[in-house]
């Protein structure tokens, strides 16, 4: 078995285009022959500035977007151009954290419904006390109190509606999740506590995850190997303490020079964990 359970060679995505009244015009490329590949339970960085287009790639990667050229391969299978009654039984296995939990939960429903329903969907839970069980062990397993089963998103903070984004995809079982950008809207002590919780769950159940960010210090500690993107294209990668201490292209120096500290701070993370724990005792 190899030991990839993603791969992307050649992705190309193009938006737009088609034919016209005026004839066929073109469209714009956003990516333009991406090569990645994540490993079984690897943490991958896709890091870049806004326009980048590390979002498109994560979502091609899910099959969100088509690709107009290129291949994709999940788990050693071919999911390109797969027909949708295909895809289906792989999408439980990969699943997806949204940068702005709030447009992701749908604020009619309760917290409650929101994790149970894809229990029932996938054929994870038969029964309603099945899926009641199988949601308070996950709330726990998030650090939230079973009260927030009755309340809606909007009665929840930032850092607690991105939680309960965690838990939803960890009751789905995935072997794969893409986390968009997922702490850019949270203080530095939720960004901490939301990402220890991350990479607790990801050593547990054995995830792979490509973690897409511009923040390179959230890369550095989250992730094994980063991919560095600009204008489309992968300019650099490799793993991140390699990349990070010599970088071998002008724009990864470049984002470097633009952190406000003079040098990313090692053990943000770690200090973020212990406070969670001094609290929590």
């Amino acid at each position: 078995m190899s030991s990839d359970l993603l791969v992307a060679k050649g992705i190309e995505v193009t938006y737009g285009g088609g034919p016209s009244l005026l004839g066929r015009l073109p469209g714009v490329r956003v990516l333009h022959g991406i090569d990645i590949r994540i490993g079984r339970g690897e943490t991958v960085g896709i890091v870049g500035e806004s326009g980048s287009g590390k979002t498109t790639l994560g979502r091609a990667l899910l099959r969100l977007v088509d690709v107009s050229s290129g291949q994709i391969t999940f788990d050693g299978r071919d999911i390109t151009h797969m027909p949708d009654r295909e895809m289906r039984p792989l999408r439980r296995r990969m699943q997806m954290i949204f940068q702005d939990p709030m447009a992701s939960l749908n604020p009619r429903h309760s917290i409650r419904r929101i994790l149970s329903e894809p229990l029932f969907l996938h054929g994870i839970a038969t029964s309603r006390d099945a899926a009641e069980k199988l949601v308070r062990q996950m709330l726990d397993r998030v650090t939230l109190p079973a009260v927030m089963l009755d309340r809606n998103p909007h009665e929840l903070s930032g850092g607690q509606r991105q939680r309960i984004g965690i838990a939803r995809a960890a009751l789905m079982r995935p072997d794969f999740v893409l986390a968009d950008e997922i702490v850019s809207g949270l203080d530095v002590s939720t960004q901490a506590q939301v990402l220890n919780l991350l990479k607790a769950l990801c050593r547990e159940m054995g995830l792979s995850m490509a973690f897409i960010s511009h923040d390179l210090s959230v890369i550095r500690a989250v992730c094994d190997r980063v991919y560095v993107m600009r204008f489309g294209k992968v300019v650099e990668e490799g793993p991140c303490e390699k990349v990070f201490a010599n970088p071998q292209s002008d724009y990864t120096r470049t984002l470097l020079d633009a952190i406000p500290l003079p040098e990313i701070d090692r053990d943000w993370l770690t200090r973020g964990q212990a406070s969670d724990m001094a609290a929590a005792s």
